[in-house]
């Protein structure tokens, strides 16, 4: 499958951002990778031989100086995928208001601030966005309040974005992971009896992988499928949509 020629990916360093890149890298895609962690972010773009960016994307300022700087680098982008996400799993009445401040910051509030800053560069030359939204957003799952919320946010935003912006033929759309064995993931699957919880969960009977949903997103960005748009694809072994006992 063709690769975009140019892309940016948020959350560069985390276990999904990181999959994609080196995906993209292997298919001759020319990378600005951005995110908080400096010191992972350019030992993986001296890897990878692509530009690291320091950005905070609950910060506005911040993301729209990274966001000019890829433009600046790339000349433009053709392909952006955001990966910055958390995981927050309390019950409302447990969950703080900085818990929901932040959650929707990381969540919600990062993905519209890039939206906001790649919408006029890329009207003009067309390409691809992808958000990563969750299972929680297509099922309603017990002390997911917060994230539900923060991530359900998200997949309207992809939604109404990709009316907005049809017509420049810039297509927007995100993936729907399950549970996916990450670092981010890891206070969940550290712990044996959640982790094998949490597989019994999923129809297929294991956590998915940051390379399946990597494959996923490099999908979606792909030229070759320029017809597609405003769709979120549940990556999910199944588990918003089968129920086998």
């Amino acid at each position: 499958m063709t690769a975009a020629k140019t892309a940016l990916i948020t959350g560069a360093n985390g276990g999904i951002g990181s999959a994609l890149a080196r995906k993209l890298a292997a298919a001759g895609t020319q990378l600005v990778l951005a995110g908080r962690n400096e010191a992972a972010l350019s030992a993986l773009a001296e890897e990878l031989g692509a530009k690291a960016l320091i950005a905070d994307f609950t910060n506005p300022e911040e993301v729209a100086t990274c966001v000019k700087n890829a433009v600046a680098h790339l000349g433009r982008i053709d392909a952006a995928a955001h990966c910055i996400g958390s995981i927050l799993l309390k019950p409302a009445h447990l969950t703080t208001v900085p818990d929901w401040q932040t959650t929707l910051d990381t969540n919600l509030n990062s993905a519209f601030y890039l939206l906001s800053q790649l919408g006029r560069p890329m009207s003009q030359t067309g390409g691809a966005i992808a958000f990563v939204t969750s299972v929680a957003a297509e099922k309603g799952l017990s002390n997911h309040e917060a994230i539900a919320a923060a991530k359900a946010g998200l997949a309207g935003l992809t939604r109404s974005a990709a009316a907005t912006y049809a017509k420049k033929q810039l297509r927007i759309n995100c993936v729907a992971p399950g549970l996916t064995d990450t670092p981010l993931a890891a206070p969940i699957t550290g712990n044996e009896a959640a982790r094998k919880f949490s597989e019994a969960m999923h129809p297929l009977g294991r956590l998915g992988t940051a390379e399946e949903i990597a494959n996923a997103l490099f999908f979606l960005l792909s030229p070759d499928n320029t017809w597609i748009t405003g769709q979120s694809l549940s990556i999910d072994g199944g588990l918003s949509s089968l129920q086998t006992k």
